[in-house]
């Protein structure tokens, strides 16, 4: 396959996808992304492979937005990240509710800066789990709060699910499966 740098650059834009993103899909920075897009570099056979599933299958965006559709139709309080940069790309409206800013304010942006310690440290375990390498799918713990204002989390148990995406990559769905009152009466 042979791909321009503008062909890059309007495939890239037509799904919306930042260069971060893409460069993280092909296991590149996104300077290299960057330069591809300005023709100062052509991607490698093996990178342009690559490049070509990921602009290839439009079906593939509609089970993202299927999936996208039950994230946000959900009355359970749910997201959706993308599992390696934590950036926010669903979530219902029980969840959205217990923001204090809008869903556009946290939408495409990391929300790792919000994690209570509970949610950190559990982060910080998952490589040792073979999380990342798909020998654990599901992971169920206790957090507490974050005491945050703009997005605050409430103790109470969380579930992540890890999910592979169209375009190749892995998001995880984070779900509150114990309410926080409900969560406070168990351990009181």
């Amino acid at each position: 396959m042979t791909i321009s740098g503008a062909g890059i650059r309007r495939m890239r834009l037509l799904r919306s996808m930042k260069q971060q993103h893409l460069a993280e899909l092909l296991g590149v920075n996104q300077a290299t992304v960057s330069r591809w897009e300005r023709s100062q570099l052509a991607p490698s056979p093996e990178q342009a492979v690559k490049l070509e599933r990921i602009f290839a299958s439009p079906q593939h965006a509609a089970a993202d937005a299927a999936l996208k559709r039950l994230v946000e139709d959900s009355v359970r309080p749910v997201h959706l990240i993308c599992d390696s940069t934590h950036r926010l790309l669903s979530a219902s409206r029980p969840r959205q509710a217990e923001w204090r800013a809008p869903l556009a304010a946290f939408l495409g942006r990391s929300l790792f800066s919000y994690a209570s310690a509970e949610i950190a440290a559990a982060e910080q375990s998952l490589e040792e789990c073979g999380w990342h390498e798909g020998r654990l799918l599901s992971l169920t713990f206790d957090t507490g709060a974050n005491d945050n204002m703009r997005l605050p989390i409430a103790a109470g148990r969380v579930t992540w699910e890890r999910i592979m995406l169209a375009d190749g990559s892995a998001g995880r769905l984070v779900t509150t499966v114990t309410e926080p009152a409900a969560f406070l009466h168990l351990h009181a």
